[in-house]
């Protein structure tokens, strides 16, 4: 018996589920288009084996083991490695047992469905996991993970990826973008230029960074013109490897339009390191602001993720770092944040500003009007914890009427876990069918839209937001 319903997703009402399955089947196997996420390039570059089945689902993912932290399962006890370098557990078929023991814990989440789909259509297991099936499925997955048809570039190729973005930050030599590059590989990995650690002044290690910065680009940043020249400079620098857009990872949406006199006399003080919150918040703003504006000089795609609340709990940081499950939403403002930025670029027709929000709240009364209003903005698809059934639905009931189909940039994935690629796409694809086979069978749609409509959602909307024709 599959692990996987076939019509899962699909709305219960048989003509709709028909319908929905009709749909589904003109877009399942179009391209997949990943232009934003954090896989490491270095797994393409080296081609090696992935180690095993607990580096492969479990340690990497802080999906799976938030869950099992919230039941009381310490990160160490589940190989998350400690930024001092102090033990944590190393034998893997330990911690793929704990992971398999608590698999129930995933139960109505969207980790469910990526995991049972991986299970099942990349090792092609179809026995629940449990206790029971604990060593079945490790012994199952590593003897795969041994064979050449499944090393990185060739489930690469196996998963139908068209293009797959990573992200690297602003400081990145992308030695493993060069080495992808020189390898004569015809698998398309490009970059992503995340400037975060330069100009968030309460990053760890701020005033150095940008030293480096300055360093790597012989300019002066110490002022302002050689502080934007030192980006433009490493923007150029990512291009080269094939980068298309730009991140940044900010705690609010707050842009500013600073004179160049006063940005200037704020780059000095957040890097003498004597400077409030608010500042703080002021210089990431107008750093926004000139991140837009350069986007429209060189053409990359921008895109702005706020409201993350990160590293919320001090010890977990302190103990494992950044991205390990503690990053927590909380509410957004976009109106008035993002007016600054938009009263400068928002008209231009040229640039693309791709907005994604963890408040969902915002969306009807936000961000689908501001998108359905700025040429310059569209709207991300949902983001890490709304990226599900769920919440797609939900983001396709409170903006499609308001800004459309085609001020949204198709689907993301944003994962570090490779092998749940084509099931967070195959999500996606039966969420968007589910609800356009709805719109048909109200009347809001005709049937021929909905199918043009599905494969923008699918693939055309995302070559199209991130230029990547």
């Amino acid at each position: 018996m599959p692990l996987t319903d076939p019509d899962r997703l699909f709305p219960v009402e048989p003509s709709l589920r028909a319908l929905a399955r009709s749909l589904y089947d003109d877009v399942k196997n179009l391209p997949i288009v990943s232009p934003h996420g954090h896989c490491d390039p270095r797994w393409f570059a080296e081609n090696e084996r992935f180690p095993n089945p607990a580096e492969l689902f479990v340690i990497p993912d802080h999906y799976v083991f938030r869950m099992l932290v919230s039941q009381g399962v310490p990160m160490t006890s589940l190989g998350v490695p400690r930024v001092d370098g102090g033990p944590v557990e190393s034998d893997p078929r330990t911690i793929w047992r704990l992971f398999a023991e608590r698999f129930h814990l995933f139960r109505g989440t969207p980790s469910a469905l990526w995991l049972d789909h991986s299970f099942e259509h990349v090792f092609g297991i179809d026995e629940p996991l449990n206790a029971a099936t604990a060593d079945l499925y490790y012994d199952h997955i590593d003897a795969c993970l041994g064979r050449d048809d499944f090393r990185p570039r060739a489930l690469f190729e196996r998963f139908g990826i068209e293009v797959l973005a990573t992200t690297e930050g602003a400081l990145d030599d992308l030695r493993w973008h060069r080495m992808i590059a020189e390898s004569g590989w015809s698998g398309r990995v490009l970059t992503t230029y995340r400037p975060d650690a330069v100009v968030d002044p309460e990053f760890e290690g701020f005033a150095a960074n940008v030293t480096r910065l300055g360093e790597l680009t012989g300019e002066d940043t110490t002022t302002w013109d050689g502080y934007l020249d030192a980006h433009r400079a490493r923007r150029d620098y990512f291009r080269s490897f094939g980068a298309t857009a730009t991140d940044h990872g900010h705690p609010s949406a707050q842009t500013a339009n600073l004179s160049p006199q006063e940005a200037g006399a704020l780059l000095g003080k957040v890097l003498s390191g004597d400077f409030t919150p608010a500042e703080a918040e002021t210089f990431r703003g107008q750093m926004l602001t000139e991140m837009a504006r350069m986007s429209l000089e060189d053409g990359m795609t921008m895109q702005i993720h706020p409201g993350s609340r990160r590293n919320h709990h001090a010890g977990v940081f302190a103990r494992h770092g950044r991205d390990k499950g503690f990053d927590i939403p909380g509410p957004t403002d976009y109106v008035g944040a993002l007016k600054p930025m938009l009263d400068a670029v928002g008209m231009e027709p040229e640039l693309t500003i791709i907005l994604f929000t963890l408040d969902e709240t915002a969306y009807g009364r936000e961000l689908a009007p501001l998108a359905g209003a700025y040429p310059a903005l569209r709207l991300g698809p949902p983001w890490w914890f709304f990226d599900s059934y769920e919440g797609i639905k939900r983001f396709r009931e409170a903006t499609t009427e308001t800004c459309g189909f085609y001020n949204t940039a198709g689907f993301n994935d944003d994962t570090r876990a490779f092998c749940s690629i084509p099931a967070r796409h195959d999500v996606a694809r039966r969420s968007d069918c589910a609800y356009l086979a709805t719109l048909v069978g109200t009347g809001r749609l005709r049937e021929d839209a909905a199918r043009e409509v599905a494969a923008d959602l699918t693939y055309g909307l995302a070559k199209q937001a991130y230029r990547l024709g």
